[in-house]
Formats: C-alpha cells, structure tokens, sequence
C-alpha cells in the first residue's frame, strides 16, 4: 500500500518572517502536518485490515479518521507552496483577469477573502477554488480539514486559518494574521494551480 509522506518545505523555516516566525513554522510543519501524514497512513491500513477480515464494524469511523486526516495533509501540501518569502503584490496575466472577472478587482477578491477567513467559526481555512461546473473561481470555508466545500472543486489558494497556524505570532487577532499572509502569498504558484485546474477539469464533470 503506498504510503503518504511529509512534503519538505520550500524555503526554511525562518524565511517567512516578520510574517510567520520560524518557530511557527517548524511545529506548524514537523508537528502538525504530520501528525495528519501519520493519521491518514493508520486509517488506510486499518481500512485495509478491516476488508481483510472482514470486521468492518469501525469503517464509519475510519472513513471519517481518513478524511479528517488526509484533508490536512493536502491542504497543508498546498499552503506551504501558496507562501514565499518574494510573495506580496497581486497576481498578474490570466488569473488576475479571472479574478477581476468574478470577483470585481483584487481588492473586492481580497476583502471577501478575508471575511471569509476572519468569520470562521472554530476551526478551518479559506480557500479560493476553481468551480469547474461554473467554470469559475469561488471562495470557500472549509471547516476543520474537510468539510463544507463543495465536490469537485479545486483549491488553488488556502490560507490556514487553525489557531496553530497563526496564535504564537498574533494571538487571538485573525486579522493581523491574514493581512500578514498578503506578503507573502505566492501568486505564481497560485496562478499555476488556475492554470492546471482549468485544463485538467476541462469537460469532466459536465
């Protein structure tokens, strides 16, 4: 059975700051994200033992162990490339079009972005996914690792909105938090996930 791996991260711990402190961000990766590496590799071997003998009396709740889990892992996967220490700025070419055409402008984009991640109740992230039904891009709260989105939809830009991602450095004000992840968001790497979910979802779930 292939298991699941903690993706290094793509600069060092301390190359965020001032935004996100390097101690941050080594517990944040090291600790966190794998404990939801760890989580999703025990369901699915679980899984596997429980077809093998046939006691499949735990399966609703190792699905859900499964989901809670492996959703953190994907998402952290993708906030660490969303982040650079050269981010900031807006986005440029295709994806700023698209947001300026379903959004009206970056700075409309990027306060319902934020409302939406300071409005979180407990725990979640704000995620702005490619809707490939409307053929637009839609902002979501997820809540916890794995819920309240919609099927099919494909994250192209999460910001991690659990109090260990940000209470160290800014305590309990979620907006200082968000307006620092503005710095540091990585638009190129968001611009090719548009890019990709765009062609990859083209016709598939028309």
């Amino acid at each position: 059975m292939a298991q699941y791996t903690l993706p290094d991260l793509p600069y060092d711990y301390a190359a965020l700051e001032p935004h996100i402190s390097g101690k941050i961000m080594q517990l944040h990766h090291d600790k966190h994200h794998q404990a939801y590496v760890t989580g999703a590799n025990t369901a699915l071997e679980q899984l596997a033992e429980a077809r093998e003998t046939g006691n499949l009396a735990n399966v609703n709740k190792l699905e859900k162990d499964l989901a809670f889990n492996l959703g953190g892992h994907v998402n952290h996967s993708i906030f660490w490339t969303n982040l650079s220490p050269e981010g900031g700025g807006q986005p440029e070419g295709e994806l700023k079009a698209a947001i300026d055409e379903f959004f009206g402008g970056f700075d409309k984009f990027q306060a319902h972005f934020t409302a939406a991640a300071t409005g979180i109740q407990g725990s979640g992230w704000a995620v702005l996914s490619w809707d490939p039904i409307g053929s637009q891009l839609i902002i979501q709260q997820l809540f916890d690792q794995q819920a309240n989105t919609a099927m099919g939809t494909v994250p192209i830009f999460q910001v991690d909105m659990w109090e260990h991602a940000f209470y160290l450095d800014y305590l309990n004000v979620k907006a200082d938090y968000v307006k620092a992840i503005w710095n540091i968001a990585n638009w190129q790497n968001v611009a090719e996930r548009f890019s990709t979910a765009k062609d990859k979802t083209a016709g598939l779930l028309a």
